[in-house]
């Protein structure tokens, strides 16, 4: 009998940490990151973390923004403090089958074409490791109201290429006419809610045929179907994270056990295990058009 252990399913382990979360009433995209000291970045290679190891590095809730692996810290001339903790983030990597000949683009044998994978990794926090001269940390300061009206505000508008928004009885996008409904202004409890409302839509709307050509849109199911439930998976990240560009974050309170439960639903199910993964990375192409910028993923 072997006694190898079997390897881990990366997409399966990322799907049981949010599982967790969600498990003890906390719904990761509704708070990313803390915005006060930033974007989680790898601190040997200078490069933020994207897609869904924000949220990862974000559930840890430590002090500061740098990270390393265990080797990385040696090669630093540091080390991790015994005991401590590491946590888990995943990069995707391509695997080239041996005696590959032909070149990707010339081939439509699926045995012949490199194929993506998903590696786990451990990372460390600067708090953890000892013998490295981190920068100083650089707060930023909270925005007040005025602020961040004007800043949520700038997002919407500057969107290349936007959808049209009209105002309506209910926050909606429509594919086959291009165009996000909203409810009047005065209608919501406050500013903050009616952006991260319109976040929602001009998410969805990023993928639109014109724009990213997203399967998760364009190939939209009924209410509550599987493609359906994935879409509103990406356009709920995708609006938290635009969100924290504008210092708004959702109120505990509104992480309702009905909310809760429906994700914990659709996760739980075995063959959903790379949906939290693979929203996550749309949901940052969505964030990365409407703001006009190109992501930095770390390596």
């Amino acid at each position: 009998m072997s006694t190898t252990e079997p390897r881990r399913d990366p997409y399966q382990s990322v799907t049981n940490l949010i599982i967790e979360h969600l498990e003890l009433g906390t719904v990761p995209w509704r708070c990313p990151w803390q915005r006060e000291i930033g974007m989680p970045r790898n601190f040997h290679t200078g490069k933020s973390y994207s897609g869904i190891n924000v949220l990862l590095l974000g559930m840890r809730h430590q002090p500061s923004p740098y990270w390393l692996t265990f080797r990385q810290a040696l090669e630093r001339g540091g080390n991790v403090r015994k005991g401590e903790k590491g946590s888990l983030v995943v990069k995707y990597g391509q695997f080239q089958p041996k005696g590959l000949a032909v070149k990707e683009e010339q081939t439509d044998d699926p045995k012949q074409k490199k194929r993506m994978f998903l590696r786990e990794y451990t990372v460390f926090n600067a708090s953890q490791i000892d013998g490295i001269d981190f920068p100083a940390m650089s707060t930023t300061q909270a925005m007040n109201k005025d602020e961040r009206i004007a800043v949520a505000e700038k997002i919407v508008t500057g969107m290349p290429n936007p959808p049209a928004i009209r105002e309506g009885l209910r926050a909606c996008y429509s594919p086959a006419t291009d165009m996000v409904t909203m409810p009047p202004f005065g209608s919501f409890e406050s500013a903050d809610k009616f952006y991260l409302t319109l976040y929602h839509e001009i998410c969805h709307a990023s993928g639109h045929a014109s724009r990213l050509n997203r399967e998760s849109l364009v190939k939209h199911d009924e209410f509550g179907g599987p493609v359906y439930s994935q879409e509103e998976l990406v356009a709920e990240m995708g609006a938290a994270f635009l969100g924290l560009e504008a210092d708004i974050v959702r109120d505990q309170h509104e992480q309702s056990a009905a909310y809760l439960q429906s994700w914990l639903d659709v996760l739980r199910v075995t063959e959903h295990k790379r949906w939290i993964v693979n929203a996550a990375a749309q949901a940052t192409k969505a964030v990365d058009y409407v703001l006009d910028r190109q992501a930095v993923m770390a390596a």
